[in-house]
């Protein structure tokens, strides 16, 4: 008697051929170190500088190796098969295209700047899905190649929100132009000459901040839906053999992390703000303290050490909500999604061990001058990394096995070969 699948399991992704009983579990690991690395680093970075950011393909893939070869998933490692051919095409039209628009931009081309704008806004869509063809066709596991499979209408339909922003923002304006007519005023007599006409003076009013206050709001729940459209639809065509992503997540769920990373970052804020008062009050205190004995030049230090201070808080202020978004994401993602019903993920990053250690690296890399950079790089990957562990129905050469041969032919290959490029730092 066939089985009809629920809604839930063709939500999650379609049904796996396999039917095993046994489920083993094998934790990634990474065998790479903050040295090995450091070897590598060091050469793309002194490349690029000669070459004046010629390089930057050659490191790209240089690193991708690097990370790919040390990632070890149930006893293999990935392997990263780019062709350097097109990550150089990739790198080359975006240098292109910035050439362009800086071009038109330092020359008052205001029509070709706006045509740039446009054109990139509907590109976009097209530019992450090549790039995500190009990420997982990339991909190598035992034999096993990743494909995109999403169709050019499923990421354009996954796309909606950024053209909802655009539409956001053009009522934002035209809803100001109506609240205040002295601001279209003001707007139309913007290309006079000055003395030719006298703009009018503008009243900001409360019901035009709140225009602008939901218009702020629409945009983050844009962007968070972006977001989202993105890595389910990243995950649900992804394909291994004939076998496809399952993903559980729902777009509330990015929601209530953008909502706590927000909370971060106000306690940040608060916590740094009240540092800062009492330093300052006290290095005041003091200063008014020496009269006489070379107050000039103690405030002079003060002002220079705040100066220095005010950057590096403003780097460190939003350092733990970044941080704490990226491992909650992390953790999210990996947690909820799976091959099929052949294999699914666990995460268990500790968020707040994230964090610490990326305020830790923060501070080694600007005291290093950015020396410590790989290091940094290598720690906070490894911790990802090893926080998952891959559970697979059956045994891995079996299901490996079974894959490889469910695998298209070199024509299929060939298709997904030319359906992308590198064109995503």
């Amino acid at each position: 008697m066939s089985q009809v699948p629920s809604d839930r399991d063709s939500a999650a992704g379609p049904m796996s051929t396999f039917m095993p009983q046994n489920i083993d579990a094998y934790p990634l690991e990474f065998t790479g170190s903050g040295g090995e690395y450091f070897r590598v680093w060091i050469v793309n970075v002194l490349l690029s500088i000669i070459t004046l950011g010629i390089y930057t393909p050659w490191a790209r893939r240089r690193t991708a190796q690097y990370f790919y070869s040390h990632t070890m998933v149930a006893g293999s490692p990935l392997e990263f098969t780019a062709q350097q051919r097109k990550m150089v095409m990739g790198f080359v039209l975006l240098m292109l295209i910035t050439l362009a628009y800086n071009i038109a931009a330092n020359t008052g081309q205001d029509t070709a700047v706006g045509v740039f704008l446009l054109a990139g806004a509907v590109l976009a869509p097209f530019i992450w899905g090549s790039a995500m063809r190009f990420r997982l066709g990339a991909t190598r596991w035992r034999g096993l190649r990743l494909q995109f499979t999403a169709s050019w209408k499923e990421v354009y339909i996954a796309s909606w929100p950024v053209f909802a922003l655009a539409l956001v923002w053009f009522c934002v304006f035209y809803g100001l132009q109506m609240l205040s007519p002295e601001l279209a005023g003001a707007m139309e007599s913007a290309g006079l000459e000055d003395g030719d006409n006298e703009a009018p003076r503008l009243k900001f009013t409360w019901a035009m901040g709140t225009l602008i206050v939901l218009g702020l709001m629409l945009t983050v729940l844009c962007f968070i839906r972006l977001e989202y459209n993105f890595k389910s639809l990243l995950v649900l065509k992804a394909q291994v053999g004939a076998e496809r992503g399952r993903w559980k997540p729902v777009y509330m769920d990015f929601v209530k992390i953008w909502l706590a990373t927000l909370a971060v970052f106000i306690v940040t804020v608060a916590i740094l703000w009240t540092l800062v008062y009492v330093v300052a009050r006290s290095s005041i205190a003091l200063g008014l303290a020496s009269v006489g004995k070379g107050l000039g030049l103690w405030m002079f230090l003060i002002i220079m050490a705040a100066i220095v201070v005010g950057i590096f808080l403003m780097i460190l202020a939003s350092a733990p909500a970044r941080a704490y978004r990226e491992g909650r994401m992390f953790r999210l993602m990996w947690d909820n999604i799976g091959v099929s019903h052949v294999a699914r993920f666990k995460c268990h990053l500790p968020t707040g061990g994230f964090v610490w250690l990326r305020i830790k690296n923060m501070v080694l890399t600007l005291v290093t001058l950015g020396l410590y950079r790989p290091f940094a790089r290598v720690s906070e990957y490894r911790m990802k990394l090893e926080s998952v562990t891959l559970h697979v129905k059956g045994g891995v050469e079996q299901v490996a096995g079974a894959m490889v041969r469910q695998q298209q032919g070199g024509l299929g290959d060939a298709l997904a070969d030319a359906a992308g490029l590198d064109l995503i730092g």
